[in-house]
This record gives C-alpha cells, structure tokens and sequence, in this order.
C-alpha cells in the first residue's frame, strides 16, 4: 500500500468513521456499525468491502458473525497515521456520538444475536 492509497481510502466521511471505531474498539461486526453510524447495512457493507480491498480492513468468521477489524500487517508508517487519526478525531462530536450509539447497543453479537 503507498500512502496516496492510503488517504484515498480514508477520503470518505464514512470510511474514516468505520476506521476510527474499528480503531478504539479493535473489531467489530457490521450491525454493530450499522447502529454506530446510523446508516444502512448495504451502506455500510460496501464501505467495509472497499477498506478491505484496500487492505485497510480484514474480516474474520466467528460462528454466523464476520468481524472487522484494523489488518495488523499494514506497514508501521499507516499504523502511526491510523493511531494519529483516531487520537484527533475522538475529540469530535461525530465520533463522540458514534460511540455512545455503539455503547448503548443492547444487542451486541458478544451477548445477543443481532444481525
């Protein structure tokens, strides 16, 4: 991945949000995200699949749940970025807001099926 790749893929508003919460919560599923970000699961796939061709993004299957998380291989220069993004953007109230909706979820695949 070269850095222009990089930034093309955290350009948009809705990838950057999945990032910095899969960032501060280490994975997550894509209902989990849905409810955080307050959009629609095709919405929120499709972002999901572009950071994972991007290599942002690696999923793994646990039982019926795909998880997301950060790729722990990207290269130590995106790693620094990501945790520079993540250190300026949970100040905002988007992120903020993100967060809490994500706390509040009742129904987290952890403790009840909900995708």
């Amino acid at each position: 991945m070269t850095p222009p790749q990089f930034f093309k893929c955290l350009s948009d508003d809705t990838r950057l949000r999945c990032i910095t919460l899969l960032q501060k919560e280490g994975k997550l599923c894509v209902c989990e995200l849905t409810v955080a970000l307050a959009l629609s699961q095709p919405k929120i796939s499709r972002h999901l699949a572009s950071l994972r061709l991007c290599s942002l993004l690696q999923d793994s299957r646990e039982g019926q749940w795909v998880y997301y998380q950060i790729n722990p291989e990207l290269p130590n220069w995106a790693t620094s970025l990501l945790k520079n993004v993540l250190a300026t953007v949970e100040s905002t109230k988007l992120f903020k807001d993100d967060l809490q909706r994500l706390q509040t979820m009742n129904n987290r695949p952890d403790k009840l099926i909900c995708c």
